[in-house]
């Protein structure tokens, strides 16, 4: 794969300051090839780049306890957003424990809830499941948030939940109440709350969160306790963006009554999947060029920019707005299943998806494919938020099967596509029997390199999330021909059935934001050809449900979310001597 070139993103009629940054990319590339050159050191050995599947085993400890922690509700939050005196709160949480991990650069236990519309007193009663936390406790951080995507979501407030240690006999943690810390909160919505409670009484400056937390029993892990996981919900999101699907010509078509029309969007998913993540499925980025363990690391200028530009377009990309979908299953199901199938759009068009699997069983991917107008969209090191270690990476495709109750890869076994087959896509609805469905999934990764030899737990790790589905993984190296015929087959059936299309149901409303439809506007007009890939067709009226994504037409300065804005947050709290709240026993 292309992996390994870290290409340029190309926008049609994109701003002017575009062309300045990839000069200065190339520049400082040019000064740390001088400076390495004057420096004295060893020669490395050139024979393999460091990096791809790391031994190292999880360090050991007892069997910990499985604990589910519920973030019930919040009150007396500040208002956000001043055109409704509201907020649009979530929370986003870490957990942090006593043991040690594999690598420093391992990444942190992290969820994140169901945004609440416009609620000052929202509740999420949102569980989160956690197996193997150790006798000696644990530290929850959960920093609350309102959601913005047409600006940046302003922190409202902390808690930091201490529990020394945890039991069979320990009592929990009872849908208590924790003072939510204003110190690095938003200003403007302290302010808005503050003038506001100026004119009523009812209203408080101080919030409130209200925390359970629940020992379920010990873990049942053998001999070695040495990491955490999520062992549920196995929740699901999926992520809209319009502007992105404009530059990379990825459309969608939905029924809306008479009429026809189509407009740009591109979409991008995660899944949750039950862990725990087999521990042999552990892997570092390879060094394949030399600016790549300073763009993983941050430690030089070129290096900085571009972890901090990958940073912010995995941001865009998982962008949460009004349009994003939101769900979620208890365990692995039929239900699950079908949601996955749903997500990938069943056999539908010959898509091919570029995907990640965090440590702690996160399952990111979009589709991909040469014709996308942004080469970064689809790349490995997007989907990880630039991880150092993930569990694994690749390639996959669906497949539809003639014979359900017969193996993917048995004799005489038909797929869809290669094959016309009836009952299902491109003429008819897909089958709701996860069983007529393969998922052909590789290690084609120059990101990551996945070991091959680690396919069978993969394989077994997968069945175990997506029951019903069968399974069939493919090595990069050992199988390169057979899974170019594959992928040829897939792209055939792209180019006979059409364009890829992101279908959508119609909610009949709209959210698209002003900024990202005069940016839309913007680029429309000023290059007419550009990101035309997508298939011109009529009958079906313009889908008009379009996710606010002004992000994508700012510069890198506001930064991104998820792991470098909690990154920022820890020194922002470090500074303030910020100290975590114990939590009374029940």
């Amino acid at each position: 794969m292309d992996d390994e070139k870290i290409a340029q993103t190309r926008q049609p009629s994109g701003h002017h300051t575009d062309a300045y940054a990839t000069k200065l990319v190339d520049k400082t590339a040019s000064w740390q090839q001088k400076v390495a050159k004057l420096s004295p050191g060893k020669q490395e050995d050139k024979s393999q780049p460091a990096g791809g599947f790391d031994d190292t085993p999880i360090p050991s400890a007892p069997p910990g306890f499985t604990v589910r922690f519920t973030f019930h509700r919040a009150t007396n939050l500040p208002m956000a957003d001043l055109n409704s005196f509201s907020s649009d709160p979530y929370v986003y949480a870490q957990l942090n424990t006593g043991l040690s991990t594999r690598h420093k650069q391992d990444p942190y236990m992290r969820f994140r809830t169901p945004t609440i519309r416009r609620s000052t007193e929202p509740v999420w009663d949102c569980q989160w499941i956690v197996a193997n936390i150790p006798a000696s406790g644990f530290k929850l951080k959960a920093r609350i948030y309102d959601e913005d995507p047409a600006d940046h979501d302003d922190r409202l407030g902390n808690v930091h939940v201490n529990v020394d240690s945890i039991g069979d006999d320990w009592p929990g943690i009872r849908e208590q109440s924790f003072k939510i810390k204003k110190r690095m909160g938003s200003k403007r919505a302290y302010l808005i709350r503050g003038c506001a409670a100026m004119f009523s009484k009812n209203l408080q400056m101080s919030g409130n969160l209200f925390v359970s937390a629940e020992v379920l029993g010990r873990t049942e892990v053998g001999n070695n306790g040495g990491r955490v996981w999520t062992v549920g919900p196995c929740a699901w999101s999926r992520h809209y963006s319009p502007l992105i699907g404009f530059i990379a010509g990825t459309k969608d078509y939905a029924k809306k009554g008479e009429g026809s029309g189509e407009s740009y969007n591109f979409q991008a998913n995660q899944i949750q999947l039950a862990g725990p993540v087999p521990p042999e499925l552990y892997h570092r980025y390879v060094e394949f060029r030399p600016f790549i363990a300073g763009m993983f690391n941050s430690k030089s200028l070129q290096g900085r920019i571009l972890n901090r530009a990958l940073h912010h377009q995995h941001s865009r990309i998982y962008n949460y707005d009004r349009s994003t979908v939101y769900g979620s299953f208890p365990s692995p199901s039929k239900d699950m299943s079908l949601q996955f199938l749903d997500l990938v759009h069943y056999d539908r068009g010959g898509r091919i998806f570029t995907y990640v699997i965090t440590l702690d069983g996160m399952w990111r991917f979009t589709e991909t494919g040469k014709e996308f107008g942004i080469d970064l969209l689809s790349k490995h090191t997007m989907h990880s938020d630039v991880n150092i270690y993930i569990a694994f990476s690749g390639e996959f495709f669906i497949r539809r099967l003639k014979t359900p109750h017969k193996d993917a890869e048995d004799e005489g076994q038909e797929t869809h596509p290669a094959a016309e087959i009836e009952g299902g896509p491109p003429c008819e609805s897909p089958p709701s029997d996860p069983g007529y469905y393969a998922l052909y999934i590789d290690n084609d990764s120059g990101t990551y390199r996945p070991n091959s030899k680690m396919l069978p737990l993969l394989k077994k790790f997968m069945h175990r999330n997506l029951p019903g589905v069968k399974i069939v993984t493919l090595d990069c190296l050992k199988d390169e021909k057979k899974m170019t015929r594959l992928k040829q087959e897939q792209r055939e059936r792209k180019k006979k059935e059409g364009k890829t299309q992101v279908f959508l149901q119609d909610d009949g409303s709209s959210s698209i934001s002003s900024s990202d439809a005069s940016e839309l506007e913007r680029r429309l007009n000023a290059d007419g050809t550009a990101g035309q890939g997508g298939k011109e067709g009529g009958g079906e009226e313009r889908h008009e449900t379009m996710s606010g994504e002004s992000r994508e037409s700012r510069d890198v300065v506001n930064g991104g979310g998820g792991q470098e804005r909690e990154e920022k947050a820890d020194r922002e709290d470090y500074l303030a001597g910020e100290s975590n709240e114990k939590a009374r026993p029940q």
